[in-house]
């Protein structure tokens, strides 16, 4: 068994650490963490700060919302890095910048450690039925060292390619889920407001090609008007920018993308930054003057 440290006991990593302290590890959290008192009475230990996290694992998991939470949990004060030991190995399993990922990596390496960077898809459901899709960048034998434990959280693990393209991946992953709620949320209105039933045509629909995880899960959602975060628009709208700023910088055009960020600012400005990601449908349901579901 080994001895794992979790950093970032939100919506999703409380979850997953809990799978790690199931699955018979020694798991490390820190004492300050809201759901620490939780996992700590499970039977994890508390630790003071990162760095003495840092000391007690073998292997340190951060689970944080965005790429300056990482660099300070891994190289502020009193963070990762001033616990480490040659030999331990960095998991960073949050949703982050590929390009400082690869910076995070080279800076952990010199101190003779492993970095994977790890990010993961299947929200706050998949981190409680431990079905996440994880995608891996790192190196063969640490990604061969690590798979165990990232199987106890996920089902779909893919090492892509080295450090940074987990991340990349991530990235690719978000557009195409932003893209889909889109598409799910227009059809939806579109049906309601011709006056068909949206839930008949959801379950028509699902039997056929436009099927999709998105479709099954965020369409019911929409049709409920739930819009209790699995996932908040605010991290959605963080991974957007990653993508937008990474196409300005490779010169590629993401119109649709960009299209889809403008509606999840607009949902921010009428106060839903903290709805889950489904919840784009209310902006175009504003645009449409019409509410679909149960709402209608």
């Amino acid at each position: 068994m080994s001895k794992i440290g979790f950093i970032g006991l939100g919506i999703m990593g409380c979850p997953m650490a809990g799978h790690l302290l199931a699955g018979g590890h020694d798991l490390f959290v820190l004492s300050s963490s809201a759901k620490a008192a939780d996992l700590i009475s499970a039977g994890a230990r508390g630790c003071a700060d990162a760095a003495a996290l840092a000391q007690a694992a073998d292997i340190i998991i951060t689970m944080v919302p965005d790429t300056p939470d990482v660099e300070a949990v891994l190289f502020g004060p009193h963070g990762v890095a001033a616990g480490l030991a040659a030999g331990k190995m960095v998991i960073d399993m949050s949703s982050i910048a590929p390009i400082a990922t690869k910076e995070f990596a080279k800076r952990i390496n010199a101190l003779g450690c492993a970095y994977l960077d790890a990010p993961v898809s299947g929200g706050e459901v998949g981190a409680k039925a431990a079905s996440l899709t994880i995608m891996v960048g790192g190196t063969e034998p640490d990604f061969a060292k690590a798979l165990p434990i990232l199987q106890l959280m996920g089902k779909n693990i893919t090492l892509v390619g080295g450090n940074g393209d987990g991340q990349t991946t991530k990235v690719a992953n978000q557009i195409i889920v932003a893209l889909t709620i889109e598409a799910v949320a227009e059809a939806l209105v579109f049906a309601s407001k011709a006056g068909a039933d949206p839930a008949r045509v959801r379950a028509a629909l699902m039997g056929g090609f436009a099927n999709s995880r998105v479709l099954e899960v965020h369409g019911e959602r929409m049709l409920a008007r739930n819009v209790t975060p699995g996932f908040r628009i605010e991290l959605h709208q963080k991974d957007l920018n990653l993508a937008l700023s990474g196409a300005r910088a490779l010169g590629v055009s993401l119109p649709n993308t960009a299209t889809c960020q403008e509606l999840f600012n607009a949902a921010c400005a009428a106060g839903g930054a903290a709805w889950d990601h489904s919840g784009m449908v209310r902006v175009l349901e504003n645009l449409a003057g019409h509410q679909i579901g149960a709402g209608q």
